[in-house]
């Protein structure tokens, strides 16, 4: 039996835009314009005779035939790719090499990867990790990845993810906690950021706390001290949200600070290559921000 004419383009266009939920964020995975994408999505409707998405003020819902396809289609790419990237392995692969801080590289890089090595079978990925001090040039990196506010000399830098900053602790010493003014009884452990802790008191209102704690070079370290019961930990939430979910961390307040994003930067003295334009496209995707200087 014949198979039935398979609009693949179309398909592939509602598989991205029901995983995102969010036609701007597939449309930049996808490397095309948000209005191609939605026409080959309202070219599948029409050809399956179904409506696949509910359009909502902030991205879209799936509609319960859409919810039914989506795990399929999803399944199927993954193979597809899975298979392409078996029999080009063979093939020369551009090397990328990208530094990026670790909380980064362990809270939000790794649980994508394999989507990107499935997307970019030809790119071999070589990471190594820093603490935010770094120099790009004399390291050879292609890019880094870097928390601060996207101002650094000679680099261009792309916005890649936002998280906001909060106290976490251990549960040990989280009961211990009513309000925010209690932090003044607990060793606060710092950044090299000194001014962290100073910003997030005045957002909740504190006076007359210090942080004395140790100092850490790393989210990571300071993380893994608070999950010790080493004292309170001011985090990126975003980085951490394993942690939060199964019990090892806990925030005691609901008040948050944004002190900076996570940046995608190259030197500006040098020629973006193909693969690190793909590389870069792909974190724009992933984290779906609008590209900064």
């Amino acid at each position: 039996m014949a198979r039935p004419h398979l609009p693949l383009n179309a398909l592939r266009a509602f598989e991205a835009a029901a995983r995102h939920q969010n036609l701007t964020r597939a449309a930049l995975e996808l490397h095309v314009s948000q209005a191609a994408l939605s026409h080959q999505i309202r070219g599948l409707e029409a050809t399956l005779g179904i409506r696949l998405f509910h359009r909502l003020p902030r991205g879209v819902a799936l509609s319960d035939e859409a919810i039914a396809l989506y795990p399929v289609l999803n399944e199927a790419f993954d193979r597809i790719a899975a298979a392409v990237n078996r029999a080009s392995s063979t093939a020369r692969r551009d090397v990328v090499t990208l530094g990026a801080v670790g909380t980064f590289v362990n809270g939000w890089l790794l649980p994508r990867l394999p989507k990107f090595e499935a997307a970019h079978p030809g790119i071999e990925l070589r990471l190594s990790t820093h603490n935010n001090r770094i120099d790009q040039a004399s390291e050879g990196l292609d890019a880094v990845i870097r928390f601060g506010d996207g101002d650094w000399q000679g680099l261009h830098c792309t916005p890649i993810a936002d998280t906001r900053f909060a106290p976490v602790c251990a549960p040990s010493i989280a009961h211990r906690l009513r309000t925010p003014q209690d932090l003044a009884r607990l060793p606060l452990l710092r950044s090299y950021r000194e001014d962290e802790w100073p910003r997030w008191c005045e957002a909740a209102g504190v006076r007359g706390v210090e942080a004395r704690g140790t100092v850490f070079d790393s989210s990571l370290a300071l993380a893994g001290a608070a999950a010790a019961g080493a004292g309170v930990a001011l985090v990126p939430l975003a980085m951490f949200e394993r942690d939060l979910r199964e019990g090892r961390l806990l925030q005691p307040f609901d008040i948050g600070i944004e002190l900076g994003r996570y940046w995608l930067t190259r030197l500006r003295s040098r020629r973006e290559r193909e693969p690190v334009k793909q590389l870069r496209l792909w974190l724009q995707a992933q984290g779906a921000l609008t590209p900064g200087r």
